[in-house]
């Protein structure tokens, strides 16, 4: 992983800069933390360079912003294209079919989800809020709703985490744990919501198959021939 914090205190004028492109390199899943981003950034326009303040959180916005509407046009234009790519198809490294039917069902999952899985994926971390934006470009879902949610949902989280790095300003390290703390915790209770869900689609899906055996009508029987 990137040194975030070295690469940040190396040239501190240009902080609002750095920010940006590291929050845009995590876009292309470059493991960079956008969260010690965020906090350290804010540290360094608090305690080092308060007359930054605005361009850097513009920075840190504006990238964070950006990287993830990349992240969603390379699941639309890059990853999309390169799971029906010809050459896969031809030799069998994937089925067409199976792709087909899973990206049917995600695309079901997303029609009646969608809007709720992408606010609240954005705060989930170790890469899945990546996975989420580049999922929503490859079942091509509405760029303009795609950005509106996202704005909604980074709005929240940039406030906050420039508002404690801000304020901390060179005790920011003592929120580190916290925040580390945080993330398994939102990262398990998605989990445990995936878990959930599997369990009442596979429910909801025996209830139906039974339902419809009781609904069954037996057919008549055969009368017999007339000798």
């Amino acid at each position: 992983m990137i040194d975030t914090k070295s690469v940040l205190m190396s040239m501190v004028q240009y902080t609002h800069f750095i920010s940006f492109g590291l929050l845009m390199l995590a876009g292309l899943n470059v493991p960079v933390s956008e969260d010690l981003i965020f906090i350290i950034s804010a540290s360094i326009a608090a305690t080092l360079v308060p007359e930054n303040t605005s361009l850097i959180f513009a920075g840190c916005f504006l990238g964070a912003y950006l990287s993830d509407i990349m992240a969603y046009h390379i699941g639309k234009y890059g990853i999309n294209r390169a799971l029906f790519n010809k050459f896969f198809i031809r030799y069998w490294i994937l089925n067409r079919a199976t792709l087909e039917q899973k990206l049917s069902k995600t695309r079901e999952y997303f029609s009646r989800y969608g809007g709720k899985t992408l606010f609240f994926g954005r705060f989930v971390p170790f890469g899945v809020r990546n996975i989420i934006f580049m999922t929503c470009g490859i079942i091509e879902m509405r760029l303009l709703k795609f950005m509106v949610i996202d704005l909604c949902a980074l709005t929240c989280t940039s406030l906050i985490l420039f508002y404690l790095g801000y304020t901390f300003g060179n005790n920011y390290d003592t929120i580190i744990p916290y925040l580390n703390r945080y993330k398994f915790i939102i990262f398990g209770l998605f989990i445990t919501a995936i878990i959930i869900l599997i369990i009442r689609k596979k429910i909801s899906v025996r209830a139906f198959s039974m339902t419809n055996k009781d609904q069954q009508i037996p057919e008549p029987p055969k009368k017999a021939p007339k000798m």
